[in-house]
Formats: structure tokens, sequence, C-alpha cells
């Protein structure tokens, strides 16, 4: 107070800062609350309370259909719901018979597949714009395990009957395995697991199999036979034949691929031309896809100009099965891979939807209701669902308004199956592989990632990078585990490589910032003040505490305290004979390290004590309350530190450290402004 008063302030300018509170005098101060830990026994009996408002808030949550159904309004959302469910509806049904044929099993899986699921997100999805089914990448990553089966037949004609039930069963088998393991997922909470996979590993993933996806469509655009691939660089060899056997295309799939290219292409130019004007978009895959049937039947395409077409439609339901999990043990590994992919896929599209139309995503819901899809439409003999790009794509183009979307589209694979589905036989696969291409401009789009991450963090483009390539060489699965830990490799450099800066003082603030970029930031004599910007664990701690060392050494001498001319002999032979005070103090700004680990904390107890002896005091500021916790836990303070020396902020532990110097220094002005 009396340096307070010294400064001629009036009373209205004086500053709120007047004395240098420890971090044990701002508890009292600000009459801190323990916060009591529960119990594994008491979380139990807290989690399993139960009341009336509790119970309705858990059946709103559990299904979701009793909180937005009974507000649905016909009016507002009808028109947009039944355009974009007839539309995706009969996408649905080549889309699911073409990836049930990248799974390598018979197409009706396909139509199966394309049903079920979305009965059961309609009553627990919580995204309006998702349209669940099959999805191309996982369909792919699942004919990867099942094309192992049909490697181990011996190829006799008679046993093909059997190696396809075999392929049945085991893309069955890694659905419900999937489905189990994302409901525990969800009883664990686990919805937080695609965290792990960052923006750049996701993008460049899916970039790369928006790539495998569109690769897979040039044999049914060009009626070039190509061979599918297992292994290394699949795509590549798809591509290859595809090149190789150019003069056996075909010129009538060609011809439809190029008119209903142009076609779907300018019709959505006149979409995004003309989308303030019309009411809900034009839906020209709908109109794409009748176009193409008629014209395939009338001109007779599959007869006279051998053009590819969807093929029979067997009628009638699956009845529900529970498969036995024979192979589980061995099926457990894709099985995972297929989980988390097909969520992280989903999670991310449903966040960019919700964000983008401004309604919440239940992340964990979503792994119900996911888990329930595969897990229960596995014993309808489906294989592993999630959100498809393209479809998704289309149902946001047309207007889809909510989750009631999903029932038309249901409702209409229903009546295919029963009643119609002969009549889309004649459809052309020319004309679904060229509406699951353009619907994938989207995917394609990120290459404009290259030019951003550049500019903002070329670290982060070499991961996107590296996922591209690891997903294009190897198969989905192990392309994606491979993104996965090079991305975390990246972590733990960006960690590992963190840097101390040495901070200073600007004049007229309690503002203290690095000195190699602030020119007016000056350091206090006898004082060095430390920043480490990231959590300290095993990998950098001893980086970390050797550059925290040397920077003391080095203001040791550079920056000693100034001891005042007036200083005599006499009060220096008399102050020896009490406790000599420090010749240098230690400040180290904690406020960036989020954890500091066993290994590193005792490393830290080391320096502290190491520099005590060399009469260099160690003060600690702006500690988040996990490390004073671990710093209390671990005995630091009691063992090493013999008073107070843990400060609410760097200002505080500065004014606290000058009283430890030899000799008063000139007052550091406390008029500052808050930074």
């Amino acid at each position: 107070m009396d340096s307070v008063e010294r400064s001629g302030l009036p009373h209205h300018r004086q500053p709120y800062l007047t004395v240098a509170l420890d971090n044990a005098q701002l508890d009292v101060l600000g009459k801190r609350v323990e916060k009591k830990s529960l119990s594994v026994l008491e979380r139990v009996k807290t989690q399993c309370c139960c009341s009336g408002p509790r119970l309705k808030s858990f059946l709103l949550g559990f299904f979701p259909i009793l909180s937005w159904l009974p507000r649905y309004s016909i009016r507002e959302n009808a028109l947009g719901d039944l355009l974009s469910g007839v539309s995706v509806g009969i996408i649905q049904l080549p889309q699911g018979m073409a990836n049930a044929m990248l799974v390598g099993i018979p197409p009706v899986f396909g139509l199966y597949t394309s049903f079920y699921p979305l009965i059961i997100y309609f009553l627990f999805g919580t995204s309006r714009h998702l349209s669940i089914g099959t999805f191309a990448v996982l369909a792919i990553m699942i004919g990867s395990v099942t094309a192992n089966v049909e490697l181990l037949s011996n190829g006799d004609e008679e046993s093909q009957i059997d190696v396809e039930a075999a392929k049945v069963n085991v893309a069955v088998q890694i659905s419900i395995l999937c489905g189990l393991i994302q409901l525990l997922l969800y009883l664990l909470h686990g919805d937080g697991v695609c965290r792990w996979l960052s923006d750049p590993v996701i993008r460049g993933y899916t970039t790369a199999a928006g790539l495998h996806v569109a690769i897979l469509q040039l044999p049914l655009m060009t009626g070039i036979p190509a061979q599918r691939y297992t292994g290394l660089l699949p795509s590549a060899r798809v591509l290859r034949d595809v090149l190789l056997g150019v003069t056996s295309a075909v010129p009538g799939a060609l011809s439809v691929s190029a008119a209903a290219m142009v076609i779907l292409i300018t019709g959505k130019m006149l979409n995004e031309r003309f989308k303030n004007k019309l009411p809900v978009a034009i839906p020209w895959e709908l109109i794409l896809i009748v176009l193409g049937t008629i014209l395939s039947v009338q001109m007779d395409l599959a007869g006279q100009h051998r053009v590819q077409v969807v093929g029979h439609i067997p009628s009638g339901m699956s009845s529900p099965v529970l498969p036995s999990l024979s192979q589980a043990g061995e099926l457990f590994i894709p099985a995972l891979s297929v989980a988390l992919v097909g969520f992280s896929f989903h999670s991310a599209l449903g966040s960019v939807f919700a964000d983008k139309h401004g309604y919440r995503v239940d992340l964990r819901q979503e792994l119900l209701a996911l888990g329930l899809c595969n897990t229960i439409g596995g014993m309808f003999q489906c294989f592993s669902v999630s959100c498809s790009f393209s479809r998704s794509m289309v149902q946001d183009s047309i207007g889809v308004k909510s989750q009631m979307a999903g029932l038309v589209s249901a409702l209409m694979i229903l009546t295919i199956l029963l009643k119609i589905g002969h009549l889309f036989e004649q459809l052309p696969k020319a004309v679904l592989a060229v509406i699951i291409v353009v619907n994938l401009q989207g995917i394609f789009a990120q290459f404009k990632d290259v030019c951003v991450l550049w500019k903002s963090d070329r670290l982060d483009l070499l991961v996107w990078v590296a996922s591209l390539i690891s997903t294009l060489i190897f198969n989905l699965d192990l392309g994606l585990a491979v993104a996965v830990v090079f991305s975390l490799c990246t972590l733990l450099y960006r960690t590992k490589h963190s840097s101390t800066v040495v901070l200073g003082r600007i004049p007229g603030t309690d503002c203290y910032k690095d000195v190699g970029l602030y020119t007016e930031a000056k350091q206090v004599p006898g004082l060095t003040v430390i920043s480490c910007s990231s959590p300290i664990y095993f990998a950098n701690s001893e980086l970390v505490f050797t550059e925290i060392r040397q920077t003391v050494s080095r203001g040791q001498r550079e920056n000693p305290a100034r001891i005042h001319p007036t200083t005599s002999s006499s009060s220096s032979s008399s102050s020896s004979a009490q406790t000599s005070p420090h010749t240098h103090c230690l400040v180290l700004d904690f406020s960036s390290v989020g954890f500091i680990d066993s290994v590193a904390m005792t490393a830290l107890c080391k320096v502290i004590g190491d520099l005590e002896v060399q009469d260099v005091r160690v003060f600690l500021a702006a500690c988040p309350e996990r490390v004073l916790s671990q710093l209390h836990s671990q005995g630091c303070i009691v063992d090493s530190i013999l008073s107070p020396c843990l400060f609410p902020s760097v200002h505080h532990a500065v004014q606290r450290s000058l009283g430890t110097l030899p000799t008063p220094l000139e007052e550091i002005n406390p008029d500052a402004s808050e930074c």
C-alpha cells in the first residue's frame, strides 16, 4: 500500500493490484470451495436415480422421434421431405445393388441393407440430412475381407453356392460385430473416439476414398471390363485396366454416360443459379433415373448396344436370423476398422450439415443409432451401413427438412421390393455411376485444402497428403491406420519440440511478452521469466528443463540484479549473520501447460532443488488446477520449496520475487492495465 501512496495517484486511479498474492492467499480471499470427488458407488447411485423429469428426459433423448414428430409441420416440411425421400429412395435401389456387388454378395442383400437400417435410424437418429444405408467406402472395406473367401475356394462350379453363402455370412458377422462395438462405445461414452481422427486425416482420407469410388465407376461408365483387386494400389490397378482396355469401350455406355453427365451437371448448375427463385431444388437425379430407364426400354440398350443394366430385382423380404459368430476372433479387427470409419464419416458429415443448417446433432445418440442399425440390420442379413456422401448431398440439394425423408425412402425401397422392382431392371448402370461421380464433387473440392494448409500449417498439410497417399496405396482400412499413426507422430513431434520463451514486461502494463517479438518488452533485473507452451511429459521433459537451466544460467550472467550503490560494507557484514538472500529468481509461466506426467514432475522437482542450491529462487505462475494437484500429490511443493511459491499470474510472482533479491530495485509501477 505504501508503494501506491508514494506513486501520487488519485484515489480513483489507484490500481486493484496492490498486493502480491500467492495461491494460498488468493484461495482465502476468493473463498475457494474444494470439489468433492464422488466414489464409484455414489456415481452409480447418481446415474441410477430415477425421477419423473429424468425419465422423461431419458426417453426423449433415447427416442428422438418423440421430440420432433409431435412438432412436425406438414405445410412447411412435407414437400421437401417427400421429394428428397422419393429421389433418394430410387437412388438407393441401384446403389444398394451396386454396393452389394462391391461387397461380393448378391445384389438383393443391398436392397435389404437399403431398407431395414432406414427404419431404425428414423426412430433413433438426430440428423435431418444424413442418408443412412449402403456406403461404397465400407462396402469396399468389407469386400476386401470377403475376397479372401473367394481366394480360398477351389473355383469349381459346384462350390460357388457355398462360397456365396460364406461371403454373406462373413459380411453379416462383420455387421453385427461392428454394431456391438459401436454400442459398447455408446455405453462407455466413447463418442469422442472420432476426435482422434483429425480434420486433415479425415479430409485426406475422404478425398482418397472419393477417388477410389470414382475410379471404380469407370468400368460401368465405359463398359470396359476391369478386374477387382486387393492389396497394394487397388485403384491404380483398376485405372490401368481401364486405360489398357480403352479400345474395347462400349460406345453405347459412353454415350449414355456422357449424356447423363451433361444433363446432371447442367441441372445442378441451374439449381444453383435459380436457388432463390425455386421453392425446392429440382430432383435431377430422379428425372435422370426415370429418363434413363424409359430410353433403355425403348432403345433396347442392353440388347442392341451392350449397355449394362441393373438386371433382375427379386421381390420379397428377408426374415430375421441370428447368425453364428464363429469367426468373430479373426473378423474383429476388420469390424473395428469398419465401426470407426463408419462412425467417423457419419459424425463428420452430420456435424457439417448441422452447422450449415443451424441445428445440433447428438453424436452419442448417433453412435447408438448407428450401432442399432448394424446390429439389428445384421439379423436381417444386412451388411454394415453408414451415411452416404452422394445421397446425403442429394437430400440436401433437394431440400430435405427432417428424418421423415428417411421413412419415405424406406417405403420406396419396400414398394420396390414388393411390387415395382422389375420396372427398374432396365436402368443402365452407367446412369447410376454418373450420379455417384457427380455427387462426389463436394469431396473433390477438398483438393483446395492444399493451398489453404500450405499457408496456415504445413505440418497439417503433410498429414493431409500422407492420409491421401496411404489410402490410395493401401486398402482403405490399412490406409486409415497408417494415416492415424502418422497424425499421432506429428502430434508427438509438435509437443516434443515445444519451445520455451523468455518473457519481458511491457512498460506501463502487467503484460509479459516474448522479448524476441516485442522490442519494448524488457526483462526485470535479477529475474528470468520463462513461458512453457505445451504439456511436459516423458518425451520432451529433458529438452524443456535443459532449456530452462541454460536460460537461467544466461540470465544470471546477462541480467543480474542491480545492487544499489549506497550499500555499505557494514550492512553487508550485518546481513551475513542472517540467511543469505537469493541472487536470482526464476518465474515459470505454466498457463499453457495442460498436464505434466510423473516423469516430468520428478524432473521438475529436481530442477527446483538444484536451482535452490545455486541461490536461484523458483516461482510457478498460472498453473492449471490439474497441474496444481499433481504438484501437491507428488510432494514437490513440500520437499523442494520451503515457502509459498505458487501464484495466480506472472505479475503476482514478479512482485513477490522482488522481495527476495539482495536489495530493493526500482519499483515496478503498479498502475498496470489488465492484459
